[in-house]
Protein backbone atom coordinates (compact mmCIF):
# COMPACT_ATOMS: atom_id res chain seq x y z
CA UNK A 1 0.00 0.00 0.00
CA UNK A 2 1.69 3.29 -1.00
CA UNK A 3 1.63 6.03 1.42
CA UNK A 4 -1.43 8.70 1.50
CA UNK A 5 -2.71 11.67 3.36
CA UNK A 6 -6.59 11.58 3.76
CA UNK A 7 -8.70 14.87 5.09
CA UNK A 8 -12.32 13.75 5.97
CA UNK A 9 -14.23 17.42 5.69
CA UNK A 10 -16.51 19.14 7.58
CA UNK A 11 -18.62 17.67 10.51
CA UNK A 12 -21.74 16.07 8.96
CA UNK A 13 -25.48 15.63 10.69
CA UNK A 14 -28.03 14.50 8.87
CA UNK A 15 -31.71 14.00 9.09
CA UNK A 16 -35.45 15.54 7.90
CA UNK A 17 -35.76 19.06 9.30
CA UNK A 18 -32.17 19.57 10.64
CA UNK A 19 -32.26 22.79 8.72
CA UNK A 20 -33.99 24.34 10.77
CA UNK A 21 -31.52 24.24 13.32
CA UNK A 22 -28.40 25.52 11.72
CA UNK A 23 -28.51 27.95 14.28
CA UNK A 24 -27.05 25.94 16.64
CA UNK A 25 -23.80 26.09 15.02
CA UNK A 26 -22.94 29.59 14.14
CA UNK A 27 -21.49 32.15 16.47
CA UNK A 28 -23.56 35.24 17.34
CA UNK A 29 -23.90 38.02 15.03
CA UNK A 30 -25.00 39.08 11.50
CA UNK A 31 -24.79 35.89 9.46
CA UNK A 32 -24.40 36.49 5.21
CA UNK A 33 -27.14 33.75 3.77
CA UNK A 34 -25.94 32.78 0.33
CA UNK A 35 -28.89 31.55 -1.87
CA UNK A 36 -30.40 31.97 -5.22
CA UNK A 37 -33.38 33.62 -5.91
CA UNK A 38 -35.29 30.47 -7.37
CA UNK A 39 -34.85 29.03 -4.09
CA UNK A 40 -35.73 32.22 -1.66
CA UNK A 41 -39.17 32.60 -4.64
CA UNK A 42 -40.12 28.83 -3.76
CA UNK A 43 -40.22 29.78 -0.24
CA UNK A 44 -37.17 26.59 0.82
CA UNK A 45 -35.08 28.51 2.68
CA UNK A 46 -37.81 29.95 5.07
CA UNK A 47 -38.06 27.64 7.96
CA UNK A 48 -33.85 28.09 7.99
CA UNK A 49 -34.32 31.91 8.21
CA UNK A 50 -36.76 32.10 11.00
CA UNK A 51 -34.73 29.50 12.67
CA UNK A 52 -32.19 32.58 12.41
CA UNK A 53 -34.12 35.01 13.44
CA UNK A 54 -35.83 33.17 16.25
CA UNK A 55 -31.75 33.12 17.51
CA UNK A 56 -31.52 37.01 17.61
CA UNK A 57 -29.59 37.20 13.75
CA UNK A 58 -29.22 40.16 11.99
CA UNK A 59 -29.29 38.00 8.03
CA UNK A 60 -28.10 39.21 4.84
CA UNK A 61 -29.47 37.49 2.69
CA UNK A 62 -27.62 37.36 -0.73
CA UNK A 63 -29.62 35.46 -3.63
CA UNK A 64 -28.11 36.94 -6.59
CA UNK A 65 -26.15 33.74 -7.46
CA UNK A 66 -26.87 31.96 -11.12
CA UNK A 67 -25.69 28.55 -12.23
CA UNK A 68 -22.33 28.30 -13.37
CA UNK A 69 -21.38 31.86 -10.95
CA UNK A 70 -18.97 34.68 -11.60
CA UNK A 71 -16.11 36.06 -10.51
CA UNK A 72 -18.45 39.57 -10.44
CA UNK A 73 -21.13 37.73 -8.17
CA UNK A 74 -18.26 36.19 -5.80
CA UNK A 75 -17.47 40.00 -5.10
CA UNK A 76 -20.69 41.30 -4.73
CA UNK A 77 -21.54 38.27 -2.36
CA UNK A 78 -18.40 39.80 -0.66
CA UNK A 79 -18.78 42.97 -1.01
CA UNK A 80 -22.88 42.58 1.04
CA UNK A 81 -21.32 40.74 3.46
CA UNK A 82 -18.59 43.16 4.38
CA UNK A 83 -21.18 45.88 4.48
CA UNK A 84 -23.11 43.73 7.00
CA UNK A 85 -20.62 43.58 9.14
CA UNK A 86 -21.16 39.62 8.71
CA UNK A 87 -19.97 37.02 11.58
CA UNK A 88 -20.32 34.01 9.49
CA UNK A 89 -21.44 32.36 6.15
CA UNK A 90 -24.62 30.28 5.27
CA UNK A 91 -24.39 28.94 1.63
CA UNK A 92 -27.89 27.33 0.96
CA UNK A 93 -28.94 25.13 -2.26
CA UNK A 94 -27.07 23.47 -4.93
CA UNK A 95 -23.08 23.65 -5.79
CA UNK A 96 -23.19 27.63 -7.00
CA UNK A 97 -24.56 28.63 -3.67
CA UNK A 98 -22.22 26.30 -1.74
CA UNK A 99 -19.28 27.64 -3.81
CA UNK A 100 -19.92 31.33 -3.64
CA UNK A 101 -20.03 31.22 0.66
CA UNK A 102 -16.88 29.30 0.72
CA UNK A 103 -15.27 32.10 -1.30
CA UNK A 104 -17.06 34.56 0.82
CA UNK A 105 -16.57 32.97 3.72
CA UNK A 106 -12.84 32.92 2.89
CA UNK A 107 -12.33 36.33 1.47
CA UNK A 108 -14.19 38.14 4.50
CA UNK A 109 -12.16 36.54 6.65
CA UNK A 110 -8.76 36.58 5.36
CA UNK A 111 -8.86 39.64 3.27
CA UNK A 112 -7.22 37.68 0.14
CA UNK A 113 -8.30 38.91 -3.51
CA UNK A 114 -9.83 36.22 -5.90
CA UNK A 115 -7.09 37.07 -8.72
CA UNK A 116 -4.48 35.90 -6.08
CA UNK A 117 -6.29 32.46 -5.07
CA UNK A 118 -7.18 30.62 -8.50
CA UNK A 119 -5.38 27.34 -7.98
CA UNK A 120 -4.72 24.57 -5.09
CA UNK A 121 -2.99 25.71 -1.99
CA UNK A 122 -2.91 29.20 -2.47
CA UNK A 123 -5.68 30.89 -0.50
CA UNK A 124 -4.59 30.23 3.20
CA UNK A 125 -7.10 32.01 5.17
CA UNK A 126 -8.47 32.74 8.02
CA UNK A 127 -12.26 32.24 7.25
CA UNK A 128 -15.52 33.33 8.73
CA UNK A 129 -16.98 30.61 10.10
CA UNK A 130 -18.78 28.22 7.41
CA UNK A 131 -22.00 25.73 7.32
CA UNK A 132 -23.49 24.51 4.10
CA UNK A 133 -26.27 23.07 3.18
CA UNK A 134 -27.37 21.39 0.11
CA UNK A 135 -30.20 21.25 -1.29
CA UNK A 136 -29.69 18.92 -4.22
CA UNK A 137 -28.12 15.67 -4.19
CA UNK A 138 -25.12 16.11 -6.79
CA UNK A 139 -22.77 18.36 -6.14
CA UNK A 140 -21.05 16.94 -2.78
CA UNK A 141 -20.10 20.77 -2.46
CA UNK A 142 -20.82 20.57 0.81
CA UNK A 143 -17.84 17.71 1.36
CA UNK A 144 -15.02 19.43 -0.74
CA UNK A 145 -12.22 22.30 -0.76
CA UNK A 146 -13.08 23.30 -3.99
CA UNK A 147 -14.96 26.42 -5.20
CA UNK A 148 -15.63 26.72 -9.01
CA UNK A 149 -16.01 30.19 -11.08
CA UNK A 150 -16.78 30.99 -14.09
CA UNK A 151 -14.33 34.03 -15.75
CA UNK A 152 -14.57 36.49 -18.76
CA UNK A 153 -17.93 34.33 -19.25
CA UNK A 154 -16.80 30.89 -20.38
CA UNK A 155 -13.81 29.95 -18.82
CA UNK A 156 -14.42 27.55 -15.35
CA UNK A 157 -11.01 28.40 -12.52
CA UNK A 158 -11.02 26.54 -9.77
CA UNK A 159 -9.84 27.64 -6.05
CA UNK A 160 -8.75 24.51 -4.26
CA UNK A 161 -7.44 24.99 -0.59
CA UNK A 162 -8.07 23.37 2.60
CA UNK A 163 -9.45 26.72 4.09
CA UNK A 164 -12.64 26.05 2.09
CA UNK A 165 -13.70 22.98 4.09
CA UNK A 166 -16.58 23.86 5.94
CA UNK A 167 -17.10 23.62 9.63
CA UNK A 168 -21.26 21.76 9.47
CA UNK A 169 -22.81 20.85 6.54
CA UNK A 170 -26.22 19.52 7.10
CA UNK A 171 -27.51 16.66 5.32
CA UNK A 172 -31.54 17.19 5.23
CA UNK A 173 -33.69 15.12 2.73
CA UNK A 174 -36.61 17.41 3.42
CA UNK A 175 -35.11 20.21 1.17
CA UNK A 176 -34.97 17.63 -1.68
CA UNK A 177 -38.43 16.13 -2.34
CA UNK A 178 -40.66 17.23 -4.75
CA UNK A 179 -37.13 18.13 -7.05
CA UNK A 180 -38.27 17.74 -10.45
CA UNK A 181 -37.19 14.61 -12.15
CA UNK A 182 -34.33 16.06 -14.57
CA UNK A 183 -32.66 17.96 -11.98
CA UNK A 184 -32.56 14.65 -9.46
CA UNK A 185 -30.93 12.99 -12.57
CA UNK A 186 -28.37 15.79 -13.76
CA UNK A 187 -27.17 16.39 -9.89
CA UNK A 188 -27.82 12.50 -9.43
CA UNK A 189 -25.35 11.61 -12.15
CA UNK A 190 -22.56 14.23 -11.20
CA UNK A 191 -22.31 12.87 -8.46
CA UNK A 192 -22.21 8.82 -9.80
CA UNK A 193 -19.44 10.68 -11.86
CA UNK A 194 -17.64 12.01 -8.34
CA UNK A 195 -17.34 8.17 -6.99
CA UNK A 196 -16.10 6.94 -10.71
CA UNK A 197 -13.23 9.28 -11.32
CA UNK A 198 -12.34 9.43 -7.54
CA UNK A 199 -12.23 5.69 -7.88
CA UNK A 200 -10.05 6.10 -10.95
CA UNK A 201 -8.18 9.06 -10.21
CA UNK A 202 -4.03 8.48 -11.45
CA UNK A 203 -3.54 11.39 -8.32
CA UNK A 204 -4.00 10.78 -4.62
CA UNK A 205 -6.18 7.60 -5.07
CA UNK A 206 -6.09 5.71 -1.51
CA UNK A 207 -7.66 2.87 -0.12
CA UNK A 208 -9.80 5.68 2.06
CA UNK A 209 -10.88 7.91 -0.76
CA UNK A 210 -11.65 4.01 -2.90
CA UNK A 211 -14.33 2.69 0.24
CA UNK A 212 -15.97 6.17 0.06
CA UNK A 213 -16.37 6.07 -3.45
CA UNK A 214 -17.93 2.18 -3.89
CA UNK A 215 -20.02 2.70 -1.24
CA UNK A 216 -21.19 6.14 -2.67
CA UNK A 217 -21.53 4.47 -6.17
CA UNK A 218 -24.02 1.87 -4.78
CA UNK A 219 -26.07 4.25 -2.86
CA UNK A 220 -26.55 6.77 -5.57
CA UNK A 221 -27.03 3.98 -8.59
CA UNK A 222 -29.52 2.11 -6.32
CA UNK A 223 -31.93 4.90 -5.10
CA UNK A 224 -31.19 7.03 -8.39
CA UNK A 225 -34.23 6.03 -11.02
CA UNK A 226 -36.20 5.89 -7.49
CA UNK A 227 -35.71 8.95 -6.88
CA UNK A 228 -36.56 10.35 -10.09
CA UNK A 229 -40.09 8.11 -10.12
CA UNK A 230 -40.78 9.03 -6.93
CA UNK A 231 -39.22 12.62 -5.83
CA UNK A 232 -41.85 12.65 -2.67
CA UNK A 233 -39.59 9.14 -1.09
CA UNK A 234 -37.55 10.29 1.73
CA UNK A 235 -35.68 7.19 1.60
CA UNK A 236 -34.44 7.39 -1.48
CA UNK A 237 -33.68 11.35 -1.20
CA UNK A 238 -31.56 10.47 1.77
CA UNK A 239 -29.77 8.22 0.30
CA UNK A 240 -29.13 10.01 -2.87
CA UNK A 241 -27.85 12.80 0.07
CA UNK A 242 -25.68 11.04 1.92
CA UNK A 243 -24.37 9.20 -1.79
CA UNK A 244 -23.79 12.76 -2.97
CA UNK A 245 -21.78 13.66 0.26
CA UNK A 246 -19.77 10.59 0.55
CA UNK A 247 -18.57 11.09 -3.27
CA UNK A 248 -17.69 14.73 -2.27
CA UNK A 249 -15.69 13.38 0.79
CA UNK A 250 -14.12 11.03 -2.10
CA UNK A 251 -13.35 13.07 -5.42
CA UNK A 252 -11.79 15.77 -2.27
CA UNK A 253 -8.96 13.43 -1.68
CA UNK A 254 -8.79 11.73 -4.53
CA UNK A 255 -9.43 14.84 -8.02
CA UNK A 256 -11.96 14.09 -10.73
CA UNK A 257 -10.77 13.63 -14.52
CA UNK A 258 -11.84 14.14 -18.04
CA UNK A 259 -15.39 14.19 -18.03
CA UNK A 260 -15.69 17.09 -15.77
CA UNK A 261 -12.74 18.50 -17.61
CA UNK A 262 -14.78 18.40 -21.33
CA UNK A 263 -17.84 18.93 -19.18
CA UNK A 264 -16.89 22.70 -18.21
CA UNK A 265 -16.85 24.52 -21.38
CA UNK A 266 -20.79 22.48 -22.29
CA UNK A 267 -21.44 25.04 -19.16
CA UNK A 268 -18.95 27.79 -19.68
CA UNK A 269 -19.75 28.14 -23.24
CA UNK A 270 -23.52 27.24 -23.54
CA UNK A 271 -24.63 26.64 -19.67
CA UNK A 272 -25.64 23.32 -19.69
CA UNK A 273 -26.38 22.20 -16.01
CA UNK A 274 -22.98 20.77 -14.98
CA UNK A 275 -24.62 17.22 -14.05
CA UNK A 276 -26.31 16.88 -17.30
CA UNK A 277 -22.79 18.20 -19.25
CA UNK A 278 -21.07 15.35 -16.66
CA UNK A 279 -23.93 12.68 -18.19
CA UNK A 280 -23.11 13.93 -22.04
CA UNK A 281 -19.42 13.34 -21.61
CA UNK A 282 -19.57 9.93 -19.22
CA UNK A 283 -19.61 7.70 -22.00
CA UNK A 284 -17.00 8.58 -24.21
CA UNK A 285 -14.27 9.14 -21.74
CA UNK A 286 -15.63 5.88 -19.96
CA UNK A 287 -14.73 3.69 -23.24
CA UNK A 288 -11.64 6.02 -24.07
CA UNK A 289 -10.55 5.23 -20.33
CA UNK A 290 -10.97 1.38 -21.07
CA UNK A 291 -7.03 0.88 -21.77
CA UNK A 292 -5.91 2.37 -18.63
CA UNK A 293 -9.08 1.41 -16.14
CA UNK A 294 -10.82 -1.69 -17.16
CA UNK A 295 -9.55 -3.54 -14.17
CA UNK A 296 -10.96 -0.07 -11.97
CA UNK A 297 -14.21 -0.52 -13.72
CA UNK A 298 -14.93 -4.35 -13.07
CA UNK A 299 -13.90 -3.68 -9.42
CA UNK A 300 -16.83 -1.49 -9.70
CA UNK A 301 -19.29 -3.44 -11.07
CA UNK A 302 -18.58 -5.56 -8.79
CA UNK A 303 -18.93 -3.29 -6.10
CA UNK A 304 -22.37 -2.39 -7.48
CA UNK A 305 -23.67 -6.29 -8.59
CA UNK A 306 -23.19 -5.65 -11.76
CA UNK A 307 -21.90 -8.28 -13.85
CA UNK A 308 -19.39 -8.32 -17.39
CA UNK A 309 -16.29 -6.79 -15.63
CA UNK A 310 -16.01 -3.28 -17.59
CA UNK A 311 -17.69 -3.38 -20.40
CA UNK A 312 -20.74 -4.56 -18.07
CA UNK A 313 -20.11 -1.57 -15.66
CA UNK A 314 -20.28 0.48 -19.23
CA UNK A 315 -23.27 -1.04 -20.21
CA UNK A 316 -24.95 -0.48 -17.05
CA UNK A 317 -24.21 2.94 -16.64
CA UNK A 318 -25.41 3.68 -20.33
CA UNK A 319 -28.96 1.80 -18.98
CA UNK A 320 -28.89 4.33 -16.23
CA UNK A 321 -28.25 7.49 -17.95
CA UNK A 322 -31.24 6.65 -20.64
CA UNK A 323 -33.65 5.31 -18.13
CA UNK A 324 -33.51 8.95 -16.42
CA UNK A 325 -34.55 10.35 -19.83
CA UNK A 326 -32.20 13.15 -19.97
CA UNK A 327 -31.06 14.19 -23.27
CA UNK A 328 -27.53 12.18 -23.78
CA UNK A 329 -26.54 13.69 -27.41
CA UNK A 330 -25.02 17.63 -28.08
CA UNK A 331 -26.63 17.84 -31.41
CA UNK A 332 -30.18 17.98 -29.61
CA UNK A 333 -28.84 20.68 -27.49
CA UNK A 334 -28.46 23.75 -29.63
CA UNK A 335 -24.37 22.83 -30.25
CA UNK A 336 -23.52 22.73 -34.18
CA UNK A 337 -21.22 20.31 -35.15
CA UNK A 338 -18.46 22.64 -36.15
CA UNK A 339 -18.12 24.63 -32.42
CA UNK A 340 -16.75 21.23 -31.43
CA UNK A 341 -13.18 22.00 -32.08
CA UNK A 342 -13.59 25.05 -30.05
CA UNK A 343 -14.79 23.12 -27.22
CA UNK A 344 -11.73 20.89 -27.41
CA UNK A 345 -9.63 23.79 -27.17
CA UNK A 346 -11.48 25.37 -24.05
CA UNK A 347 -11.21 21.92 -22.57
CA UNK A 348 -7.09 21.63 -22.81
CA UNK A 349 -7.56 24.84 -20.10
CA UNK A 350 -8.61 22.15 -17.77
CA UNK A 351 -5.32 20.81 -17.03
CA UNK A 352 -5.90 20.59 -13.60
CA UNK A 353 -8.31 18.12 -13.93
CA UNK A 354 -6.46 16.37 -17.10
CA UNK A 355 -4.03 15.56 -15.18
CA UNK A 356 -6.10 12.85 -13.06
CA UNK A 357 -7.44 10.82 -15.69
CA UNK A 358 -5.82 7.04 -16.34
CA UNK A 359 -5.32 7.83 -19.98
CA UNK A 360 -4.28 11.07 -21.53
CA UNK A 361 -6.28 12.82 -23.07
CA UNK A 362 -4.83 15.98 -25.21
CA UNK A 363 -6.95 18.32 -27.83
CA UNK A 364 -7.24 15.64 -30.45
CA UNK A 365 -9.05 13.23 -27.93
CA UNK A 366 -10.73 15.58 -26.46
CA UNK A 367 -12.19 16.50 -29.99
CA UNK A 368 -13.34 12.95 -31.11
CA UNK A 369 -15.01 12.85 -27.28
CA UNK A 370 -16.85 15.19 -28.53
CA UNK A 371 -17.80 14.04 -32.01
CA UNK A 372 -18.88 10.60 -30.23
CA UNK A 373 -20.41 12.69 -27.76
CA UNK A 374 -22.42 15.05 -30.17
CA UNK A 375 -23.96 11.73 -32.44
CA UNK A 376 -24.28 9.58 -29.09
Amino acid sequence: MRDFVFRYGPRVEAGAGLSERLADHLPPGPVLFVTDAQLLALGLPRPALAALRRAGHDILIFDAVEADPSAATVEACVAAGRAGGAASVVGFGGGSPMDVAKLAACLLGGGERLPDIYGVGLAKGPRLPLLLVPTTAGTGSEATPISIVTVDGAEKKGVVADVLTADVALLDPALTLGLPRHVTAATGIDAMVHAIEAYTSARSKNPVSDALARAALGMLDAHLLRACEAPGDLEARAAMLLGSHLAGVAFANAPVAAVHALAYPLGGRFHLPHGHSNALMLLPVLRHNLPGAADLYAELAEAIGVRGGAAGFIRHLDSRLRATGLPLALNRLGISHNQLPMLASEAMKQQRLLVNNPVPVDEAAALALYEQAWSA
